[in-house]
């Protein structure tokens, strides 16, 4: 799989909705980079929805997930 994908294709890998994955940007959890106006997601954005996933299943607050994540980048 290619390291850049579109939101669509990041949507289809994951099975959720493209308004999901917005959802999870406006709320910080995911910071895709910008080409003009379509959304450029990395590895980096993979590995943050899985586990923003991860913590969905577990039962986690996205406050929660979001202090995760944050220990994640560091």
């Amino acid at each position: 799989m290619s390291e850049a994908l579109g939101i669509a294709d990041l949507a289809r890998e994951f099975d959720v909705t493209t308004r999901t994955v917005r959802f999870y940007e406006d709320k910080g959890l995911l910071a895709p980079a910008r080409e003009g106006q379509r959304r450029i997601y990395s590895a980096r954005d993979r590995v943050r929805l899985r586990l923003i996933m991860r913590g969905k299943r577990l039962g986690l607050s996205l406050d929660e997930i979001a202090s995760l994540l944050d220990l994640y980048d560091v």
